[in-house]
């Protein structure tokens, strides 16, 4: 029992012959306990939450004699329901050896419990096995699939025929691609990385044969990709921001953009033997930057507030979807010049007839998207979607169909962005809205089909060494070229030497932009001809500048951000937003109040300014 002074400092609970923590009188500066402790005095000690100030009598550094050494956590939240449940989730998930972590990275726990019949967690303890409801999940996808197939052979019959059926062996691709970008998920690799290196793999041992006679599923698979990642990166890009960061953002968007496409287009005539306008062609597409490969990598970044007071994640955003558009634009224009029998003043008129063509197509299309439906429908947000990716199918198909095959993805940026900027003012945020869902749940779908197949026209008997060694090398050199031309081109945008050097990272991944633009000059050409073999350069370039920068610009983002980039003060965006899922869903697909959110961000935004000087850059 506590002796006389101690009964004078602490509060008591007894609760019949056994004692519990009085967490309903706790106060700021001392611990309770209860009146029967069982145990040595070392066992009875318990841990504290640490609520109000960090560094106040009751912080951490004064009662590390009392916790236990291995347990860093502390709780942050105002409720004794929220505290006794992470000090449960502590104790049970505490450092029990590398095979329970990656078990519990594999397995992670649901928001709402899961109901399990009674002999689950006995047969599959978790995190060892899933829990019931992943797995059932599981269980009804398969049944879905393996029917689909069925019914999907009954209509078309021995072409869904394994082992050979095309329509088989591109759905055995798929779900294989899947499933090596969810083993590269577990990585600190992106993983369209593990798709890709998955349809080589299955091309080159034989399982899949990836031939000539699925020319025109690459193709529509191409141009499908291609309008989700357009629209996506015009969903992207923030209007306020930037109006408010014009000449900065075109600075840090179109010179290295430049360089890095001159310099491919001069390196690639000389090593790779391409003639002016082939380099070109392959200096545009190669310049694009991928930034969904470190997205993930930025947000982690992030939530732990590196970079959140300059807004650098959101600005890498921003440029890499402009980048995007000047490359498709390019592309479209020398793509006009290349395969067009006019003459050559005619294909530029038409390439900026192209371009202007696009860019009204694009904001027709988005005024559009703003006043059809009416704002207040009840089927608002799924009509948005749908005609926003007509409007953009559309767009590409039609301007292939009339020979100006530059308009059509300039207009799905464009008119992603005008139907944003009209959106953002009926309270859809930027960065989370409906659309911006859609088309990510989208691209989830259509990823693994475009790498799988992507990859599989990697075929290592018929790889030339000497190419492969000359784009590795044309890689490596256009990538160095811009990262410094993004530190010579990020004077006067209020960014120190550090932060100008990790901006430049992120830029250096390619991936998505090269995956549906690298083949299309093989649907132009002819087999055996001069020209087939420069559009067969061009695709091993491309997937090889997937290879060599996706998994290294990851790897760097993730391990230089804490090193580069500063920590802001202010509370991290995961802490404000506390209802954030985060996994997508279709049932995401509707509009929240985040109005609570937009205050209580705007005031944390507003903070973090004043503390750096309101000089800094904030997207």
């Amino acid at each position: 029992m506590p002796n006389t002074q101690q009964k004078a400092l602490r509060k008591v609970s007894i609760n019949e012959d056994i004692g519990h923590d009085n967490l309903g009188f706790e106060n700021h500066h001392f611990r309770k306990i209860s009146s029967i402790s069982h145990g040595t005095p070392e066992e009875r000690i318990r841990k504290k939450n640490i609520i109000h100030e960090s560094n106040g009598p009751n912080s951490s550094s004064n009662l590390n004699d009392n916790r236990d050494s291995k347990i860093h956590k502390v709780s942050v939240t105002n409720s004794v329901f929220s505290r006794t449940d992470t000090i449960k989730e502590e104790d049970e998930d505490g450092d029990k050896g590398w095979f329970y972590n990656f078990c519990l990275k594999c397995h992670t726990k649901d928001d709402v419990p899961s109901w399990e019949p009674n002999f689950w967690p006995k047969l599959c303890p978790h995190p060892y096995f899933l829990r019931y409801r992943k797995f059932s999940r599981i269980v009804s996808l398969t049944l879905i699939c393996v029917l689909a197939y069925i019914i999907l052979y009954a209509i078309v019959g021995d072409i869904a025929a394994p082992p050979d059926g095309m329509l088989y062996q591109l759905i055995l691709l798929t779900i294989c691609s899947y499933f090596g970008g969810w083993l590269m998920s577990l990585t600190t690799f992106p993983p369209l990385v593990g798709m890709l290196f998955t349809g080589m793999l299955l091309q080159n041992v034989n399982i899949v044969d990836i031939d000539e006679d699925f020319a025109e599923i690459k193709s529509e698979v191409g141009h499908l990709a291609l309008v989700i990642i357009l629209t996506r990166a015009g969903l992207d890009v923030d209007p306020v921001a930037l109006k408010r960061l014009t000449i900065p953002v075109l600075k840090l968007s179109l010179i290295p953009f430049t360089v890095e496409m001159c310099s491919i287009m001069v390196l690639s005539k000389f090593f790779l033997d391409l003639s002016w306008t082939y380099a070109l062609l392959l200096g545009s597409i190669i310049a694009a930057v991928s930034p969904a490969v470190v997205v993930p990598c930025l947000m982690r970044l992030r939530e732990k507030s590196y970079g959140v007071a300059k807004g650098i994640p959101t600005l890498i955003i921003a440029v890499a979807s402009i980048d995007d558009a000047a490359s498709v634009a390019v592309f479209g224009v020398i793509k006009s010049i290349l395969f067009s029998d006019a003459s050559f003043a005619t294909n530029i008129i038409f390439g900026l007839l192209s371009i202007a063509g696009g860019i009204a197509f694009g904001v027709a299309w988005g005024v559009i998207c703003n006043y059809f439906p009416e704002r207040h429908d009840p089927f608002m947000a799924p009509l948005r979607i749908l005609l926003l990716l007509a409007g953009g199918t559309a767009s590409v198909l039609g301007s292939e169909l009339i020979g100006y095959g530059g308009a059509g993805p300039l207009a799905c940026v464009t008119a992603a962005f005008v139907a944003i900027a009209f959106w953002s003012r009926q309270n859809w945020e930027v960065d989370e809205n409906p659309a911006a869902t859609a088309f990510e749940i989208f691209w989830l779908v259509i990823q693994p089909i475009l790498f799988g197949i992507t990859g599989s026209r990697i075929k290592f008997n018929e790889l030339d060494m000497s190419v492969v060694g000359a784009s590795v090398g044309i890689i490596v050199a256009s990538v160095c070229l811009k990262i410094l031309s993004t530190v010579l081109a990020g004077f006067g945008c209020n960014l120190n030497l550090k932060e100008k050097v990790f901006v430049s990272i992120p830029w250096m991944c390619k991936a998505i932009v090269q995956a549906a633009l690298g083949p299309i000059a093989l649907e132009y050409v002819e087999p055996g001809t001069e020209e087939y073999t420069y559009a067969e350069k061009i695709v091993t370039t491309c997937i090889l500048s997937i290879v060599v920068t996706a998994p290294i610009g990851a790897l760097l983002t993730t391990f230089l951000g804490p090193h580069l980039l500063t920590k802001a003060k202010m509370p991290p965006l995961a802490e404000v937003r506390k209802r954030k899922k985060s996994r997508l869903s279709i049932r995401d697909l509707s509009i929240a109040d985040d109005s609570e959110f937009s205050q209580a961000y705007e005031r944390h935004v507003n903070h973090g300014l004043n503390e750096s000087n309101k000089n800094d850059i904030h997207v």
